[in-house]
């Protein structure tokens, strides 16, 4: 997050406007929301923004911005245990539930589906005989 007044920070001598602060206090709030800073930094750095006069004490305020990442770059996620089992169990748990179900309740379908099917095929044997007429 570079601002206008580091630009001309080799003046380290020339002073600051308070638009320049303003604009330095506004890149220090963005930090912030952006979780760049803690909150005890961040009173910190305001302060030391207010109280700057030189454009060198604003680019020496503003310069925990420029090592950190900045908001377009990807946020580093670091790999724990943690996000490992996340994602280990992500891929693993629905197959396994798959299987367990199929386990446990495929012998019912399969023989319910079998019974159903020898009832088609074999015309419906359970039915009552026809006796009349047309028979």
């Amino acid at each position: 997050m570079a601002g206008p007044w580091e630009q001309v920070a080799h003046h380290s001598r020339m002073r600051a406007s308070d638009a320049d602060r303003e604009r330095a206090a506004d890149a220090i709030a963005a930090g912030y929301r952006q979780g760049l800073l803690t909150a005890a930094e961040f009173r910190a750095r305001t302060g030391q923004v207010r109280a700057s006069r030189t454009y060198a004490e604003l680019t020496a305020a503003t310069a925990v911005l420029a090592t950190r990442p900045a908001s377009g770059a990807p946020a580093v996620r670091r790999i724990t245990p943690k996000v490992v089992a996340g994602s280990v169990c992500a891929i693993i748990l629905p197959p396994a539930v798959f299987a367990a179900f199929l386990t446990y309740y495929g012998g019912f379908i399969i023989l319910c589906v079998v019974a159903c099917v020898g009832l088609v095929v074999s015309g419906n044997l359970m039915a009552p005989p026809r006796t009349g007429p047309f028979s």
